[in-house]
């Protein structure tokens, strides 16, 4: 079975392709012989009601420097594609949002991974709360009087914008660190009308923020990330350092209570972040960790995503 395949990204020309999960995929792809396109978010257009987009196709080679193809591009309806990887990363903005409205429209004659309108009424730090029993005290809000009240109650607290990815923005204020009306300052003035995620810090940190891969809801695989001496970010895009890790009982729990939600809803491809015995991440965008779970050893993610795809198709 060959696929007529479209992935939206950015562009192919600015990835690491050491640890990018479209990389991945795509390598996965195109070694199953399915015919592969690369676009752009800014190519996509709504054409008196046809869903169409600038696309190339692409050929993929796993060598750093000299990683990829592209053809001409050519004005497309994508409705006219079997599947379309939506994949660009957040920031979950209005553009954002705007793609996952257009998708939604020749999705799922035109399969679309992840769903595109369940992507857009999941927000990841706010999906995430629809379990708080699987998670730590969280506030969501910007309102200062609220977070304070948080603080006090829990002392040690991580604050991070709502929308934010890759570690970007991401503060720990420990307990008699007199900074917090400063940060809220900061805060305000970046993130106008947009509320902050409040959490109380988990020391588990120090020991790694597991990255759980899910395929259509189950479990495949993990990655740790150790934060880097003097950070509190587990992020790799700010020093967390990968290692292997095996699945805890009380990570197959958490990916027990969720994951038959995240089939439902179609989230074919999702990553988890797990600190302790706490889930404080559902990411269904863009998640990542392919390369580094199969690097140590661990499942060929790749092809489990493929596998779910070419079974819906």
């Amino acid at each position: 079975m060959s696929l007529s395949v479209a992935v939206q990204m950015d562009h192919i020309a600015r990835i690491n392709i050491r640890g990018d999960s479209t990389f991945a995929l795509m390598l996965e792809g195109q070694r199953r012989g399915h015919k592969l396109y690369h676009y752009t978010p800014d190519r996509l257009s709504l054409n008196d009601g046809r869903v169409e987009a600038a696309i190339e196709a692409v050929t993929v080679r796993d060598v750093p420097g000299d990683h990829f193809s592209l053809g001409e591009a050519e004005r497309t309806d994508l409705s006219t594609m079997d599947v379309v990887f939506l994949r660009q990363d957040p920031p979950f903005d209005m553009g954002y949002i705007t793609t996952t409205h257009l998708l939604e429209r020749i999705h799922p004659k035109t399969l679309v991974v992840n769903d595109p309108a369940e992507v857009r009424n999941a927000p990841e730090k706010i999906f995430v709360t629809e379990y708080p029993k699987l998670m730590p005290p969280t506030l969501i809000s910007r309102d200062a009087d609220e977070i304070r009240r948080f603080r006090q109650e829990h002392g040690d607290i991580i604050i991070k914008p709502l929308f934010g990815n890759g570690g970007a923005g991401v503060f720990r204020l420990s307990e008699g660190d007199q900074n917090l009306a400063s940060l809220l300052e900061i805060f305000s003035a970046a993130y106008r009308g947009e509320p902050y995620v409040v959490q109380r810090y988990l020391p588990a940190v120090r020991a790694g923020d597991k990255r759980i891969i899910l395929v259509d809801g189950v479990a495949v695989g993990a990655i740790n990330r150790v934060p880097a001496d003097g950070e509190s970010r587990s992020n790799m895009h700010v020093g967390g350092r990968p290692e292997p890790i095996e699945l805890t009982r009380r990570d197959r729990e958490i990916c027990e209570a969720i994951g038959p939600d995240l089939k439902k809803r179609g989230f074919v491809f999702v990553g988890i972040d797990v600190i302790g015995d706490y889930l404080t991440e559902i990411n269904v965008t863009s998640p990542t960790g392919i390369r580094e779970v199969k690097r140590f050893g661990g499942a060929d993610i790749a092809s489990l995503v493929w596998d779910a795809v070419e079974s819906k198709r």
